[in-house]
């Protein structure tokens, strides 16, 4: 007879929850890290009007900390709103129309942000 408790249990499931909560905290990181760069460059500033503002935002490493920023941000919002549905939506065929709705909103959304960084 096989035992299953103690240290030689086998463990089953997904198994994507630790992958999520590491992914979940990373995003949070590089997101802190560019809110205090942003405030940094606020508060040492002297230019604060539209101008200024483009300058900061026209530099090249500046465009691709925003850019790795906002994709943290996306991926960030997709893993914490897909776990809220995976934990209170019960329904699959409600689950899904949310997921697909969610991925839609936020693909859109990352799209439109891209657009918009890269035009100035």
């Amino acid at each position: 007879m096989k035992n299953n408790i103690g240290p030689k249990r086998i463990v089953v499931g997904a198994g994507y929850g630790l992958g999520e909560f590491l992914a979940q905290r990373a995003t949070a990181v590089v997101m802190v890290v560019y809110t205090v760069v942003l405030l940094l460059a606020f508060l040492t500033g002297s230019n604060f009007t539209y101008e200024g503002w483009a300058g900061l935002f026209a530099q090249t490493w500046f465009k691709l900390f925003t850019l790795a920023t906002l994709i943290g941000m996306f991926y960030h919002a997709w893993v914490g709103v897909v776990s809220i549905y995976q934990d209170y939506i019960k329904n699959i065929a409600v689950r899904f129309i949310l997921h697909t709705a969610s991925a839609i909103w936020l693909v859109a959304c990352a799209v439109w942000s891209v657009q918009i960084l890269w035009s100035v």
